[in-house]
């Protein structure tokens, strides 16, 4: 997607929550940091209420941008958001465990680096053991530190024992749902029968929650 198309996204998004929106801002749209200003200060102005950015290039050849210039694009991310007085909560991170390059004390490097310069949060998407967990909540504290459970692995609570404020599920459950229709709709097609159909949620639940959403709206 496009700038523009996120920055329209977001805003509708922002628009239509009575909770915090927080923002997967990708790199910032841009490569340099001025550009990278430039748009989190546009994405700011969409009413959210935190975003983050990435060290990913999305270049396989070199997946993350070179550490010095890493943090110059965390710094004017910071300047951005400071000069709106918005208090909009940056997260910074450091994607090498999903980009190619799982190297801990790198990412840590990283992490802690972003977090000198500005980062609310630090978040390093793929870390997976309880020992990389508990060196990155160290190496940044007393700083938050965001993790991705996309996948079975560990509790809410084991995760808060070690040390992690700030869980994200990025597109578990989206994948979830679509997992279960792809299912049910295979199980129909191929053995006629409709098994599927009972781990869905009622008419009547889905009315329940979709009505006291509107009627909330309408009362505003």
């Amino acid at each position: 997607m496009s700038r523009d198309e996120v920055l329209a996204h977001l805003k509708a998004v922002a628009n239509a929550a009575d909770i915090p929106v927080n923002a997967d801002f990708e790199g910032g749209y841009a490569d340099d940091a001025e550009g990278v200003a430039r748009n989190v200060a546009l994405a700011v102005a969409t009413g959210i209420s935190g975003l983050s950015i990435e060290d990913s290039t999305g270049n396989a050849d070199a997946p993350l941008y070179d550490f010095a210039l890493a943090v110059e694009r965390m710094k004017a991310a910071r300047r951005a958001i400071d000069a709106t007085s918005s208090g909009v909560f940056l997260t910074g991170r450091s994607e090498g465990f999903i980009a190619g390059r799982p190297d801990l004390k790198e990412t840590i490097k990283r992490l802690t680096a972003y977090a000198e310069a500005g980062a609310d949060c630090l978040y390093a998407p793929g870390i997976r053991t309880k020992n990389d967990i508990a060196a990155i909540v160290h190496a940044v504290a007393p700083k938050p530190v965001n993790f991705l459970a996309g996948a079975p692995g560990f509790a809410v609570a084991e995760l808060a024992d070690l040390g992690v404020r700030r869980i994200s599920v990025g597109g578990a459950l989206a994948r979830t749902a679509w997992g279960d229709f792809m299912r049910t709709a295979k199980e129909l097609a191929e053995h006629g029968t409709f098994g599927g159909f009972a781990r869905g949620a009622s008419g009547g639940e889905l009315n329940g929650i979709f009505k006291k959403d509107w009627a909330e709206r309408r009362g505003k």
